[in-house]
């Protein structure tokens, strides 16, 4: 891991959503998660944008609560990628979880920057290990481990 990874952050408000996280907060979700030097963007879309993106590169018709786009190494020892969040999925499971807001959004953050650096959670193994590195990176947070609800 590296020791303090160099991040440069876009953050994109593209939803009308109310209850959305600062600058602040994304920075520092995404941050924890990092591994490495990356450029990422953090873009909180509306259903319709998630889906169309899910469809036309995924070729699932859905709409995802977070997106991952992978870009891979853009530059000498930089990682790129954009992670998609939709405000409109997030607010619904954290209702229907019973948790706060913010901590669902905490967690959709962190999932995104760690499929970006290619954790997966296809298949148990990896499904594991990705879980247990997002409730290492949450309780950092005092948010508490979302698979263990």
């Amino acid at each position: 891991m590296a020791e303090k990874a160099e991040l440069n952050l876009a953050v994109q408000y593209a939803s009308s959503a109310g209850s959305l996280p600062t600058r602040a907060q994304c920075r520092r979700w995404v941050l924890a998660a990092l591994e490495a030097n990356a450029e990422i963007t953090l873009r909180f879309v509306d259903a319709e944008e998630a889906r169309t993106l899910n469809r036309d590169y995924r070729h699932k018709d859905y709409v995802p609560n977070v997106l991952t786009f992978e870009y891979g190494e853009i530059a000498t020892g930089l990682l790129g990628g954009d992670v998609l969040i939709c405000p409109e999925i997030v607010e619904k499971e954290a209702a229907e979880q019973g948790k706060p807001l913010a901590h669902h959004y905490a967690h959709m953050a962190i999932h995104g920057v760690l499929h970006l650096q290619g954790y997966d959670h296809m298949d148990p193994a990896d499904a594991e290990i990705m879980e247990t590195r997002e409730a290492v990176i949450l309780k950092r947070f005092k948010i508490p481990n979302p698979h263990t609800a």
